[in-house]
C-alpha cells in the first residue's frame, strides 16, 4: 500500500489516458496531478473532456499547457489536411506512420510534464500510450518510453542529486483497446466523459469514421460493453 507517493498523469481527455488515471488512483498514488496540452489541435472537445475527467476523478490539480504546434503543421490534427476516414484496420496498419501523427508530440508533452515533476518533486509519471491499437505512432512504443525515462534520469536535478529514480508508467502499452476498456470498467471509469474523435462536429459529436473512432468503437464491441459515445448520424 503506497502512502504519500504523488504522481502526474498525462491526460488528453481520451479513453486511454482516463483509464491510465484510474489505474494510478487504484495503485494508491496520492496526490495525483493531471496535465493536458492545448497544442493547436483542430478542436476543443478533448480539452473540455480532460477537465471533466479531472473533476470526476478527484485530481489535486489539473494544468492545461498552451503551446502552438500549428507553427510546424505536417499533421492532420494541426494543419489543413483531411483526417483519413472509413479505413479498415488493415489499411491503418499497412500505411506506416499516419498523417494524424503530430511531429514529436509525445516528446514535447513528456518534457513539459518532466519539468512540472521536478517542481513538484514527483518521481512517477503515468502516460496512456499503447503499442497494440496505436495507429502506427513511433512515440507510443515501449522502447521510446524506456529511452525517455533514461534521458530524464540523466538530465534532472532531482535524480542527479540522489534519491529514487524517475519512472514513467505505461500500464496500457501491451493491451488491446477492448482490454483497456474492460480494465477501466472494473475501476469504475465513466467513458461518457471521454473524447477520442479526431474530427468532431460543432456539437462535439464524434465522426465515427476516423481511425480513432473506428478503434474506439471496435474496442467497445469486442469488450462487450455499451459504447456511450455520441456519434454523428451516419450518412
Amino acid at each position: 500500500m503506497r502512502s504519500d507517493v504523488p504522481a502526474i498523469v498525462l491526460s488528453s481527455g481520451g479513453l486511454d489516458s482516463t483509464t491510465c488515471l484510474a489505474i494510478a488512483r487504484d495503485e494508491k498514488f496520492s496526490p495525483i496531478y493531471s496535465i493536458t496540452f492545448d497544442y493547436g489541435q483542430r478542436h476543443r472537445q478533448e480539452l473540455a473532456a480532460a477537465a471533466k475527467v479531472a473533476g470526476a476523478m478527484g485530481v489535486k490539480e489539473h494544468r492545461v499547457i498552451r503551446i502552438d504546434l500549428r507553427q510546424f503543421g505536417k499533421s492532420a490534427l494541426t494543419d489543413q489536411i483531411d483526417v483519413p476516414k472509413d479505413r479498415e484496420p488493415g489499411q491503418m496498419a499497412g500505411e506506416g506512420i499516419p498523417i494524424t501523427y503530430v511531429p514529436a508530440r509525445n516528446t514535447i508533452f513528456l518534457s513539459y510534464s518532466l519539468a512540472w515533476a521536478e517542481v513538484l518533486e514527483v518521481r512517477d509519471l503515468f502516460v496512456g500510450v499503447n503499442a497494440v491499437d496505436y495507429s502506427g505512432y513511433p512515440d507510443c512504443r515501449p522502447e521510446y518510453i524506456a529511452a525517455f525515462a533514461k534521458m530524464a534520469n540523466l538530465a534532472t536535478k532531482m535524480t542527479v542529486g540522489g534519491g529514487r529514480a524517475f519512472a514513467i508508467h505505461a500500464p496500457l502499452i501491451n493491451l488491446s483497446k477492448s482490454e483497456i476498456i474492460r480494465r477501466g470498467i472494473e475501476l469504475g471509469v465513466d467513458y461518457s466523459l471521454t473524447h477520442s474523435c479526431y474530427d468532431p462536429d460543432e456539437m462535439g459529436r464524434a465522426c465515427g469514421r476516423c481511425d480513432s473512432c473506428v478503434i474506439r468503437r471496435r474496442g467497445f464491441e469486442e469488450a462487450g460493453v455499451s459504447d456511450p459515445t455520441a456519434y454523428q448520424p451516419m450518412t
